[in-house]
This record gives structure tokens, C-alpha cells and sequence, in this order.
């Protein structure tokens, strides 16, 4: 069975960082295209950093988090990880990561294109 398991959110005062963590049972990236989303209180759920193929390519990440969020995969540990720095209240959410088993995406922000989530991991930042 794929699992994907978020940890690493918590409470945070503005400008300070956290990273968070995705460990994935069942599947390994290389066939899988991978995404970290978040959804605030009383607002839709939203791409954060996705990326659009398999081998961890074309990685892209949403306007609000360009410059302050990293997106990376560490292979051997089959873990995804999201270093958020200069953390403002608007990045106040849940945080989940996604898999979505194909090659590649046309468009990694389509949450329906996504097969698998995490429970998500809250991150409050005042």
C-alpha cells in the first residue's frame, strides 16, 4: 500500500523557518511525480511545489513561495522534503505532500491529477 507520511510542522514566529518532511512507503519517485500543497483555514487547498515529472524535474513552486521554499527529495530515505524559510502568518496551513503515479504532468498545480496524500501536517506561523 503507498503511504505518504508528513512530519515537521509546528509553531514558528514570523521569519523563522521550518522543514518539513514526506517519508513514502510503496513507491519510489522515479514513478511517481511528486507535490507538496497546503490549505489555510476557510480557503481552498493550493499547490505549493510540485514537480511535473518523474526524475524530480521542471520543479516549480507557487508566486507567495518563490525564493523562500526548497523543494527537494533525498533518494535513499525515499523522503520528500519542503525548507520553508522567511515564514510569514500567510503561510499559516496544512501542509500535505501528494504523489501522483505517471511520468510526467502537464500541469503538476492540478490536484486531480494527484492519486495519493498524506494526512497533512499543520505549520502555524505568528
Amino acid at each position: 500500500d503507498v503511504q505518504l507520511v508528513e512530519s515537521g510542522g509546528g509553531s514558528v514566529a514570523a521569519g523563522g523557518s521550518l522543514t518539513l518532511s514526506c517519508g513514502m512507503s510503496g513507491i519510489t519517485t522515479k514513478s511517481y511525480c511528486m507535490g507538496w500543497f497546503r490549505q489555510a483555514p476557510g480557503k481552498e487547498r493550493e499547490a505549493v511545489a510540485t514537480s511535473d515529472n518523474a526524475d524530480f524535474g521542471n520543479t516549480k513552486y507557487a508566486d507567495s513561495v518563490k525564493g523562500r521554499f526548497a523543494f527537494s527529495k533525498d533518494t535513499a530515505a525515499n523522503t520528500l522534503h519542503l525548507q520553508m524559510n522567511s515564514l510569514t502568518p500567510e503561510d499559516t496551513a496544512m501542509y500535505y505532500c501528494a504523489a501522483a503515479y505517471a511520468a510526467s504532468l502537464d500541469d503538476g498545480f492540478q490536484q486531480v491529477e494527484y492519486n495519493f496524500w498524506g494526512q497533512g501536517t499543520q505549520v502555524t506561523v505568528s
